[in-house]
């Protein structure tokens, strides 16, 4: 029933994804963390208060979700074993999301196709933190590129791995873990002492999850038809260039299956940011390489999904 569970969870963000109008647990993750943050900078002022009080934010936001979510699940098993499944399904689906990014990417990818440059650069503003307002076509390719292959690891490989570790409670302190990060987890001044811990933590829930990106996305692209080969040299050579410890493990095989260099300078919140190119540039980056690594995307999730379950019925059989 386990394994049913994580295959249906999967079909349902596959075909369905996340509807605006349903209820979901990383809003009212986001509306924790709003509350918690206020209170936070109410009583501390000076940087070290700041690290402290984005310590034990981090504590309680991470230890209320997986706390609520085993709590849940634990009470809708004693009222029906159906209901406390049916609860499961949805949480592991909520944790997912492979539609929703891809829904994304196609947002910017249409307008951009259609030579609309100001709706493109819009859509692409709600999914990225630099800055799109003087995006050139190129740029906004290698962006949604890059958005994609990222968070293959954060929207998908990472929650079916804290699936595999501790079901669907732990699944879901991983998004609350990642929901930190991507709404405090900044090194602009202003979220940079309140979010250390929250950048760091989410650094360290991905470390995994990243490094087998680096293995899933090549096998994709040879499932893909592209080049596997270089996708794994790419990946393996470029896995350390980005600011991130993580970003590069993702990125650096899709640059390589597609043949296209990504990373180089953006400017984020008004800086200039100087990043290290991931990539031989065997070609110029086109508005086809989003499909492609969207592509990539599926192909190298649902390689996760099979060696995860494999894992644990592994796992069970052997105990």
């Amino acid at each position: 029933m386990t394994l049913l569970a994580w295959s249906l969870a999967w079909l349902l963000d596959v075909i369905i994804g996340d509807p605006p109008r349903w209820p979901h647990p990383v809003r009212w993750i986001g509306n924790l963390i709003n509350l918690i943050q206020r209170g936070v900078r109410r009583v501390c002022h000076s940087d070290r208060a700041l690290r402290i009080g984005g310590g034990l934010m981090w504590l309680c936001v991470v230890g209320t979700t997986w706390g609520v979510s085993w709590g849940v699940l634990l009470l809708a098993r004693a009222a029906h074993p159906w209901l406390g499944w049916g609860l499961e399904v949805w949480m592991i689906f909520t944790a997912l999301a492979g539609r929703c990014l891809a829904t994304a990417a196609r947002e910017v990818e249409r307008p951009l196709r259609a030579g609309d440059l100001a709706e493109s650069r819009l859509k692409l503003s709600w999914i990225v933190g630099r800055d799109t307002s003087q995006l050139q076509p190129e740029q906004i390719n290698r962006a949604v590129v890059e958005t994609v292959a990222e968070n293959t690891v954060d929207g998908i490989i990472a929650p079916l791995f804290f699936l595999l570790l501790g079901g669907a409670p732990l699944a879901m302190a991983y998004k609350a873990i990642n929901t930190l990060d991507s709404m405090v987890g900044y090194k602009h001044q202003k979220y940079r002492a309140i979010g250390m811990v929250s950048a760091r933590m989410d650094d360290l829930a991905n470390y995994i999850p990243a490094r087998l990106s680096l293995l899933l996305l090549s096998v994709a692209a040879a499932v893909c038809g592209n080049d596997a080969r270089r996708a794994l040299r790419v990946g393996w050579r470029d896995r350390y260039s980005h600011s991130s410890p993580n970003c590069a493990w993702a990125e650096a095989p899709v640059a390589g299956a597609l043949g296209i260099r990504l990373g180089g300078p953006n400017n984020y919140f008004g800086q200039r940011i100087e990043k290290p190119w991931i990539g031989d540039p065997v070609r110029a980056i086109s508005v086809d390489d989003i499909p492609q690594t969207i592509r990539l995307m599926w192909v190298a999730s649902t390689l996760a999904l099979a060696l995860f379950m494999a894992v644990r019925w592994l796992a069970v059989g052997a105990a």
